[in-house]
């Protein structure tokens, strides 16, 4: 079915699904059970020191032969030795957030990596495309971590309309109705990330995987708009700590200090009431630990079926 996506064309994968590059989640492990699996997986360079990241990205070439991906936080003071680390190593393909990706496409596109930037706006869409950007993922507000403002089903389509290379949608996708229904907006992949927070190959603490699963669908909410950075997670003490602060006019240094160290903390400690809980709103759909093949399979079959079953309104 996937023989004419431009997504799969162009990362030489057999299906249209990155798996987000989420920080302390998004490691070697999870990203060779993606690839392995047919979709593209991506370690997270978020604020790794360099020679950290080179070890993963040594230890991901000796768990897959398949294509992946580095994704390179901007606004991360390691943004810079990221860079290096990946053409150093010839990372085929690259997707950018938290900043603007120009010394990115100044620095690996002659290289011949592959830069897809993960956009929230139109105007950013435009300015990538621009740029020289292969693809472009457009990442509604309902996806977990740092958002924009704009919500999947709006930004999608718009998106779609104003740029000519490939768009992959995320933000709230985590079933094979939500991947038919990004290809009824325009996208010819979907990225995502939530639900394979829940992979058994992720390395991410039980605790907060099983918060995830008994997630509903007001489980999520938005910190941090006070910053300009504002990021979804799912609710807990940390979360309340940080809207009585904003409610009350906190200063940023004083938020800044809240934050410190927390999504750690919940990642790898399994602090659930003090760690930061990173998650989309999709977190209310997952309902399993099970590994990437499976999931990748399930969005698949998922699509496919949903697809079909669209037609039959046609006829």
């Amino acid at each position: 079915m996937f023989e004419n996506n431009r997504v799969t064309k162009l990362l030489h994968i057999q299906y249209p699904v990155l798996q987000g590059g989420m920080a302390w989640v998004a490691d070697a492990d999870l990203a060779a059970a993606v690839s392995n699996a047919g979709g593209l997986g991506i370690i997270a360079a978020a604020s790794m020191p360099p020679e950290l990241l080179e070890q993963q990205i040594i230890k991901l070439k000796g768990l897959t032969d398949k294509p992946f991906g580095v994704n390179i936080m901007l606004m991360s003071e390691t943004a810079d030795d990221a860079i290096e680390v990946v053409a150093k190593h010839r990372v085929h393909v690259v997707t950018t957030g938290a900043g603007k990706p120009g010394k990115v496409f100044d620095r690996l596109k002659p290289l011949g990596t592959i830069i897809i930037p993960v956009i929230a706006s139109v105007a950013h869409a435009e300015r990538v495309a621009k740029q020289g950007a292969d693809a472009l993922v457009a990442e509604g507000s309902e996806a977990g971590g740092h958002i924009g403002e704009v919500t999947t089903m709006n930004l999608v389509p718009q998106v779609a309309d104003a740029v000519d290379i490939p768009v992959i949608a995320a933000g709230g996708i985590a079933t094979g109705r939500g991947m038919a229904a990004a290809f009824a907006l325009g996208a010819e992949g979907v990225q995502v990330g939530t639900r394979f927070v829940c992979a058994a190959e992720s390395n991410v603490h039980i605790n907060y995987k099983e918060k995830i699963l008994k997630a509903g669908d007001r489980a999520t909410v938005v910190t941090g708009r006070s910053l300009g950075h504002p990021v979804r997670v799912l609710r807990n003490k940390l979360s309340k700590a940080f809207e009585e602060l904003e409610k009350n006019g906190a200063p940023a240094e004083e938020l800044e200090r809240l934050g410190t160290g927390k999504l750690r903390l919940a990642v790898v400690e399994g602090d659930v009431e003090w760690g930061s809980l990173m998650a989309g709103q999709s977190a209310g759909q997952i309902k399993a630990i099970e590994p990437a093949s499976d999931i990748i399979n399930d969005l698949i079959t998922g699509a496919i079926a949903e697809i079909e079953k669209l037609k039959r309104f046609a006829e």
